[in-house]
């Protein structure tokens, strides 16, 4: 019988095991609005999705996807002008 071993190295703490380093944590906090704008789309999409929209359901959908549209501007006009928040 054939004895088979572990070809990779002993398993320990992976760059993917630790936590957020500050620049990290800073950079989510920085892209945040952007985030919470694409949850409200994604909510409003959701609500949609067992039924037909009414007039109401597409109006809510417009003004998320608008607002998405906002806070991606805002933010890359953020990252050009290296304002301090993106750091």
């Amino acid at each position: 019988m054939k004895f088979i071993g572990a070809v990779q190295a002993v398993v320990t703490a992976d760059e993917f095991d630790r936590e957020p380093t500050a620049a990290e944590l800073d950079a989510i906090e920085c892209e945040m609005p952007v985030i919470t704008a694409e949850v409200e789309l994604l909510d409003a999409e959701i609500v949609t999705l067992d039924r037909t929209p009414s007039e109401l359901d597409e109006r809510r959908i417009r003004r998320a996807r608008r607002r998405v549209l906002t806070e991606r501007v805002a933010l890359a006009n953020r990252l050009v002008s290296g304002s301090p928040e993106v750091a």
